[in-house]
């Protein structure tokens, strides 16, 4: 028993011995074997250069992986970088692991720079060499946008085009819209009723594009409420639509042979205020119980308050925005409905100018294009999944370069 006793006080005594041996700096078998990992690493390439297609103020470093962070231990890379000019080094943020590429955008044109990777395994760095001189510079054009300028110049071309046919007399063809073709029925209903015809413009001055074409449809409704010597009402939010719904409603009338029949008092300014002006309109449409509403413009949350009311009197109502959160009330509470681009279209029907024509001609071969190679696309991309076609493949690919920013 006593013999027993003393072999496992031996024991214990050797396990503490060797415990406390293994602490001991420079003894231990993992430091032995962290030295030796390090020392049998594949040396790293590291290469530095111009970033490409930006604005300048970037360096991309890109290097080797022969499988570091596959290693026990890896935690991650060291970047090092030295202002040649300065001799200023810098350390930068410790890239996670799995990383061969680093765009470093703290960089100055005017500067040339190197860079030294290191390799981080328990606590050890295998450090490369220094990449050679490298200055970063803008580019002024970015070649991933090759194809964007070519169909830019394909629509501006056709822009060009059609406008220069639309001077010489060409008719162009454009799709008919029913609001418009409700225009002379309604202020037709209006003279035959003897009541008013009320034009809203919406509440935007003139720096907004859809008052811009709701003052250009104002004109040729104008000129057939002069022919047909009806009266027409135009309350306003802001004094410059003010200004130019008075010189739009002039004109038409004197092209309409009537120019003694203008009145200023046909658009009058009310206020600038949302609701003040929306509470006015309303109690114009139920004192005067105009026959036809045109709203036509940007509007907001007015929309619904102005359309139910003048639905509420058995108004003829057209109307049109390019707001789509106030398209559903007008499409649910008017007769017509001009949808989004349909109010630009109608100002450029109605006007008959020839650069609004162009315009919308050219817009459309764009839109005709960009229909075409989704519909390419979605087709090339089925077909390339479904049976692995490679020709199918080859032009998916083709169209993410194409039209691919990043």
């Amino acid at each position: 028993m006593i013999a027993l006793l003393r072999v496992a006080k031996f024991v214990v005594s050797l396990c503490s011995l060797l415990f406390i041996v293994s602490f001991l700096p420079g003894q231990s078998v993992y430091s032995q074997d962290t030295a030796s990992s390090v020392n049998n690493l594949p040396p790293i390439t590291v290469k530095a250069y111009d970033t490409e297609n930006d604005a300048g103020s970037s360096i991309t470093v890109e290097w080797s992986d022969p499988g570091y962070w596959r290693r026990e231990g890896f935690n991650g890379y060291r970047l090092s970088r030295k202002n040649v000019a300065s001799g200023i080094e810098d350390s930068l943020d410790v890239l996670p692991t799995g990383h061969v590429l680093h765009e470093d955008r703290s960089v100055s044109d005017d500067s040339s720079y190197t860079y030294t990777l290191a390799v981080l395994i328990n606590g050890a760095n295998l450090t490369s060499t220094s990449t050679e001189v490298v200055r970063s510079s803008k580019q002024w054009f970015d070649n991933r946008l090759t194809w964007v300028l070519i169909l830019g110049l394909i629509i501006c071309g056709a822009v060009i085009y059609f406008i220069e046919s639309a001077k010489r007399g060409t008719k162009l063809f454009l799709r008919r819209i029913a609001g418009l073709e409700a225009i002379d029925e309604a202020v037709g209903r209006a003279t035959e009723m003897g009541r008013p015809i009320l034009f809203i413009a919406g509440i935007q001055d003139m720096d907004d594009v859809q008052t811009i074409a709701g003052l250009t449809i104002l004109g040729s409704i104008a000129r057939t409420v002069a022919e047909y010597d009806t009266k027409i009402n135009m309350p306003v939010c802001t004094s410059l639509v003010m200004t130019a719904a008075r010189e739009t409603i002039k004109h038409a009338y004197v092209t309409a042979g009537r120019p003694d029949a203008y009145n200023d008092d046909m658009v009058r300014y009310v206020t600038n205020e949302q609701f003040g002006f929306v509470a006015a309109v309303d109690g114009i449409m139920v004192r005067e119980r105009p026959a036809a509403c045109f709203l036509l413009g940007a509007f907001f949350a007015e929309s619904l308050i102005m359309a139910e009311t003048g639905n509420s009197i058995g108004a003829i109502q057209v109307a049109g925005t390019a707001m789509p959160a106030q398209l559903p009330f007008f499409v649910a509470a008017c007769d017509y409905t001009l949808i989004g681009e349909e109010l630009f279209a109608a100002s450029a029907y109605l006007s008959g100018e020839p650069r609004q024509l162009g315009s919308l001609k050219g817009a459309d071969v764009g839109k005709a294009i960009a229909m075409i190679v989704i519909l390419v696309g979605v087709i090339a991309t089925t077909i390339a999944s479904a049976w692995n076609s490679e020709s199918m493949l080859w032009i998916e690919n083709l169209l993410r370069q194409m039209f691919s920013t990043g």
